[in-house]
Formats: C-alpha cells, structure tokens, sequence
C-alpha cells in the first residue's frame, strides 16, 4: 500500500500505540476532578502532560487547552474571541481559501450580524496584500483569520508580512491562525510566531483521532465553547482526558525531533514528482515555495474522481479536496478562488505525504500512472 493521503489523517505511530497502553492502565484513569489520591494523581499527569506540551509548541501552560479536534479550536476561538469583545469592532478579515472549519464558522457571525471582509487570494495562494491592506483600511476589524500552511496546496502564509500588516494599520485587531498541516512540518514557536490563537490537530501529527490543541496568548479573553464543569480553567468543560492529551504529546515529541530529517526526505520526494508528472504533462498547481508535503496536481484526460479510483486499483491511495468536503464531489473551492480554470481543478488530486513516505513508493507511484494512462486514457 502506498498512501499518499496525510493531509487528511495520518496512521498512528508506534510509539503513540505504547503510550495510550501506559495511559490507559487502572492507576492512570481516576477523573482528575475528583478528591481523593487518585484523582489528585490525574491531574497532576494531566498538568504535567500540558506543561510539557506548551514548553514543546513555545507557549506558557495556561495558554494550552485541549480540544477534540482542530474543528473545535477554531470554532471556540473565532465565536468565542467576537463573542467576548463586542467592542473591539464588528468585522472579521480573512480569506476564502481558509479551511471549512474556519470558514463555516466566519458564516456563523455573517448570520448574526457580523461584517466578513475577505481578501483576495493570488495565484501562489498567498493574500494579495493590497487586498489585505485595503480591508484593514475599512476599520472597525477585531479579528484575523488565516491559515499558516493552505491543507489543500501547501501554500505558506508570509506571517510575518502579513502580521506586520495587520498590526500596523489595526493594532488592535487579534489574529487567529490555522496551524494544522504547519505542526511537526516547519519550527513553530508559539512565543515569536506572532499569533494571539492558534488551532492544532492530533491525527495529522500520527497522534489518534479525538485529540487537538487549542493555544489562546495570555491577555486574550474569549468565550468558552463547550460549558459545564468549568474544566480546563473554564475554557473547555468536560472530564480531562490524560489519555488524549498523552497521545498527543507523544506524536508531538516525535514530529518535534525530526522536523529537519522529515523535511529532507519529503522535499526530495516532492521533487521528483514535480519533475516527472510534469515531463507526462501533468500541471502542478501547488506553488513553487509551498510545503512539500503537498503537491496538488492536475492530470490531463482525467477528472479528480476518476484518477482517485483508478490509484486505488493498485493499493494507492490520494485525495481530491479536502476531506472535509470530499464527499460532496465539487470542485476545490481553494483552487477555484486561487484563479485556476475551473477544467484544470476539475482534473486536481492532492498528493500529501508524511515522514514515513520512501522515495521508492515514489517510483511506483509514477510507474502506476503510466500505467493507468496506458490502460484507462481513451485515445
């Protein structure tokens, strides 16, 4: 099997599946609430486990919060920060290339009275920043939304000009950033990056499914999501789970030692299929300097789907869009927004990979595309 889906989940790693053995022992699993020893043990793994992931990401322990999933980050974060600070303004800035999650939620506020400003979008899938610029120029914005690294391109936020932007021509404007397909893939440093809230996802980092991180800068007051028992300093209410929390710790220690090396072996891989689906005619729509553990590419003669399907036949297996909008079976709303014809994204299959990724799956995979137009492409 060849799998070249990470963008969408990751397989959990070893080390993970020991971990959630450990954590799942009876010793460990007392409710951190309760009183009594074992309870206070839970929660002192549980503190411990925060502590430990907020020193990984750059951050201080109370700005860790742990999430179900990176849905549920960017959803508190964005209700919840335009919730709490009504007075700070009544638009929101982003671009329609975000991620449905943050997306779905800048809806949300457009149907409760809020101003969504979006900014254009180039053909590298970066913010035009004279969009950028003149949105901010409007006033009134008390938040930003963006993405650090484009789920369906590869495409790399400018941060820093883009956050230089924002801060100069609205000081007071918080900005929230998707870091989702960023974490375990280039150094993030919660401290410098500049962000006031960030979004991250567990099982994109080898970690299970069920386990995300939501990091809100100290001084930065939202509402909570999820309310009950207060847990988690109030912020997310719900039974503490060390088992989660560890899983992602766990995949978090890992992908942290090994950025560099993972980098090199999958900047390699992306290169080579650049090079060789380009010589068969293939058109390469994740930009030059985007991450390359996504490769978006459009093949000639054959629609999304179909290509999907054809791969699968030989035990490979890709995405078309975002698997959050799969199953709808439309065309990449992030391809169509950057500017690429609509044919072209039509034909568009997102190539993701992780560190675990050979260069000899590689090979095969270009070896199987030969073989399918050879079989499959009517001439």
């Amino acid at each position: 099997m060849i799998y070249f889906d990470n963008s969408a989940t990751t397989f959990v790693s070893e080390s993970v599946r020991k971990r959630l053995i450990e954590l799942t022992e009876d010793s460990l699993s007392a409710n951190p609430g309760a009183l009594h020893r074992l309870g206070n043990q839970a929660m002192d793994l549980y503190e411990g486990i925060r502590k430990e992931t907020a020193g990984l990401l750059g951050a201080k322990p109370e700005e860790i919060f742990f999430t179900s999933c990176a849905t549920e980050s960017a959803n508190t974060a964005i209700k919840g920060y335009m919730s709490r600070n009504k007075r700070s303004g009544n638009a929101v800035i982003s671009t329609r290339t975000e991620h449905k999650a943050t997306l779905e939620s800048l809806e949300y506020l457009a149907n409760n009275g809020y101003e969504i400003r979006y900014v254009k979008t180039g053909l590298d899938g970066k913010p035009v920043m004279e969009s950028l610029e003149e949105e901010l120029s409007k006033g009134d914005v008390a938040l930003a939304c963006f993405t650090l690294v484009n789920n369906e391109t590869g495409a790399v936020l400018p941060y820093e000009q883009v956050f230089k932007t924002v801060k100069s021509l609205s000081p007071s404007t918080v900005i929230y950033l998707d870091c989702v397909q960023a974490l375990g893939k280039m150094p993030i440093n919660l401290a410098s990056l500049g962000a006031d809230m960030c979004s991250f996802s567990g099982h994109k980092i080898h970690s299970i499914k069920g386990n995300g991180i939501l990091y809100v800068k100290k001084g930065v007051r939202i509402d909570p999501l999820i309310v009950g028992g207060g847990q988690q300093d109030g912020m997310r209410s719900g039974t503490q789970s060390a088992v989660l929390a560890g899983a992602f710790l766990e995949a978090l220690k890992e992908v942290s030692e090994g950025i560099e090396e993972g980098l090199s072996n999958v900047s390699k891989i992306n290169s080579y299929l650049r090079k060789e689906l380009t010589a068969r005619g293939a058109v390469i729509l994740s930009p030059d300097d985007a991450l390359p553990y996504v490769l978006n590419v459009s093949f000639k003669g054959f629609e999304s789907e179909t290509m999907l399907h054809c791969l699968e036949i030989y035990d490979i297996y890709v995405s078309t869009v975002s698997a959050c909008s799969a199953k709808q079976k439309k065309v990449s709303y992030v391809l169509l927004e950057m500017g690429v014809d609509r044919k072209t994204a039509a034909n568009a299959v997102r190539l993701s990979f992780s560190r675990y990724n050979t260069m000899d799956e590689a090979e095969e995979f270009i070896k199987r595309v030969d073989e399918i137009y050879d079989q499959f492409l009517v001439k």
